[in-house]
């Protein structure tokens, strides 16, 4: 027994001359095991670092009762928002006495395909899954509905299948920001993101639109960049902002995007926000390392995991019935920075 091959319950049971059944009673207190002969096995089971197979135990369990394991799909786990929903649904899971199994699609339709596979390989009783960028189909998603396998989408949701599901409010927080723009003063505000795709897009470019047409302009003073990361705000920003008719604001579909264009914005000589005003959208962890910091829409990510959890173990444990579908939206809140400028009555 070595670091590559851990010691396992059996090796304890032969070591000491017990049965299988017997150590994994001690271990777990029995009162049908002896005290001496409990400490007799968990002594040499620290010895030996014994670390229990969960999936193992819950997989025998799940004979005579739903397995206790939740699938995680995140299109990337390195993304702060996606890994703030993590940390809420291990949280959530934990306090359920469940465990989770996270995989993440690197936002690749096939890699999510094998993943769902793996998870029914698995028995899970239950996936929870972000749509990756470029799924193109859902049949491996009803495959797992058809397997009685519960299924909630968070954020990006599949349209094509009626399923419960956790959102942000996208489209109320693009309106809430693209209005406090347009409130201190702004008068020219872009828009950098995608206006079609998923439907957090869609709905972050109409609340964007919106806010645009209820402040008194018009749809063709939309000024919309497609671009949603930084290399690319970087690499277009300075064609936007030497335009003669340049924006004086801009709202981006995520903070790093955000950051890009702050950052191109100051290289260029422009003064942030006396002269370009700038709003992103997840309240990332860089929102508060760039200088001036950045006003931001907050999607509360540990909230969208929390939620996710209660509402698949509703299905799960039979609180909700399982062709019911529940559709929770999460309130997005809008965090004023340095990087815009104050409505005039706070000044």
């Amino acid at each position: 027994m070595n670091e590559n091959n851990p010691v396992t319950m059996k090796d304890i049971a032969r070591e000491l001359g017990v049965s299988v059944a017997t150590v994994s009673r001690a271990l777990k207190d029995s009162p049908r095991i002896s005290e001496v002969q409990r400490e007799r096995i968990k002594a040499y089971a620290r010895e030996h670092n014994f670390t229990p197979n969960i999936l193992a135990e819950s997989l025998r369990r799940s004979k005579v009762s739903t397995p206790r394991i939740i699938g995680v799909i995140l299109p990337q786990i390195t993304h702060y928002y996606f890994s703030s929903i993590l940390s809420g649904i291990a949280e959530e899971a934990r306090k359920n006495d469940y465990h989770i199994m996270v995989a993440q699609s690197l936002e690749q339709y096939e890699r999510e395909k094998s993943i769902c596979e793996s998870f029914m390989n698995h028995r899970v009783c239950g996936v929870i899954v972000s749509q990756a960028k470029d799924t193109v189909d859902y049949d491996h998603f009803k495959k797992l509905i058809d397997a009685q396998i519960q299924l909630v989408f968070y954020d990006r949701i599949c349209t094509g299948l009626n399923t419960s599901r956790v959102v942000v409010d996208d489209y109320m927080g693009a309106f809430k920001a693209v209005s406090h723009l347009l409130e201190t003063g702004c008068k020219r505000v872009a828009y950098y993101g995608a206006t079609r795709g998923l439907e957090i897009m869609k709905n972050r470019y109409n609340g964007y639109r919106d806010a645009i047409l209820k402040h008194g302009m018009k749809e063709e003073d939309c000024i919309v960049v497609p671009c949603e990361t930084r290399a690319d705000a970087e690499a277009m920003t300075p064609e936007i902002l030497s335009r003669e008719d340049r924006p004086d604001a801009f709202f981006a579909v995520n903070d790093d995007t955000a950051i890009g264009i702050l950052y191109t914005a100051k290289r260029m000589g422009l003064r942030v926000p006396e002269d370009i005003s700038i709003c992103g959208y997840t309240n990332s962890i860089s929102a508060v390392a760039c200088d001036p910091m950045l006003t931001t829409v907050e999607q509360r990510g540990q909230q969208v995991g929390e939620e996710a959890v209660k509402v698949l173990l509703d299905h799960v444990e039979g609180r909700v019935p399982a062709d019911k579908v529940e559709k929770r939206i999460v309130r997005t809140r809008l965090v004023v920075r340095g990087t815009t400028r104050r409505v005039k009555n706070e000044e």
